[in-house]
Order: C-alpha cells, then structure tokens, then sequence
C-alpha cells in the first residue's frame, strides 16, 4: 500500500567544487566552512579560492579602515579634500567589486586566477 521513501543517490554528494569555490567568495562566511568541512577540506582547489576570499575579506577591511583615516586627513584640506574624497572612494569600491565579481567567474571555470600577494599566500596554504 504505501510506497517506499526514495534514497538519495550517494555520488559523492555535495557541491562540485568549483560551485563550491564561487560561494566562498560569494559569502564569505562559507570560504571558513570549506576549510573544515570535508570533502571541501581535502580539495586543494576549493582551499585556495577558500583561502584567496578569506585574504580578500581581510585586504577589504584594512583598505575600509584606511579609507576612513584618509577621509579624515583630506577633511581639513579645504574644497580638494572632498572632492577627492567624492571621487576616489566610487572608483575604488567598483573597483573591488569588479575583481569579486571577476574571482567568482574565475571559480565558476576552474581556473586559479592569483591575486598578487593573497594568492601567493593562499597557494602555500592550499598545497
């Protein structure tokens, strides 16, 4: 009479790793996860973009941090401080987006694509 529950297939299961990598720099928080969780754990690809995003958030905050104390420095220089200011930080924050987006398709095709200095570090950690 009643049916039975169907199983999931067990093909290894998870995300393919190059999903995998793309929400790591999608949602950072995820980039940490992959670095326990296993099969993401013993994944040399999925380490080094885990690895690359977590540099990515950590260069973010201190180029943030910066940002604000040069936005307080240009504060006193009379009419070019703001206008610098207006101008500098769009530019720079598309900037930044435009290089998350750029990572993310990197990892959606599986390919490393080094940061300067992050992906030099996040290789050694991934290898």
């Amino acid at each position: 009479m009643g049916t039975t529950p169907q199983t999931p297939s067990s093909s290894g299961g998870g995300l393919q790793p190059n999903i995998a990598a793309l929400l790591g720099y999608l949602i950072w928080i995820l980039a940490i996860v992959w670095l326990v969780v296993e099969p993401y754990s013993k994944n040399r690809f999925v380490r080094f973009h885990a690895f690359q995003a977590i540099g990515l958030v950590v260069a973010i905050i201190a180029l943030n941090i910066g940002s604000v104390i040069l936005s307080i420095i240009l504060a006193f220089i009379p009419y070019i401080g703001p206008i610098f200011a207006m101008l500098l930080w769009p530019v720079v924050w598309l900037a930044i987006f435009g290089l998350w987006i750029f990572l993310m398709y990197k990892a959606y095709n599986n390919e490393m694509w080094k940061l300067p200095v992050i992906g030099d570090f996040a290789e050694k950690q991934a290898g």
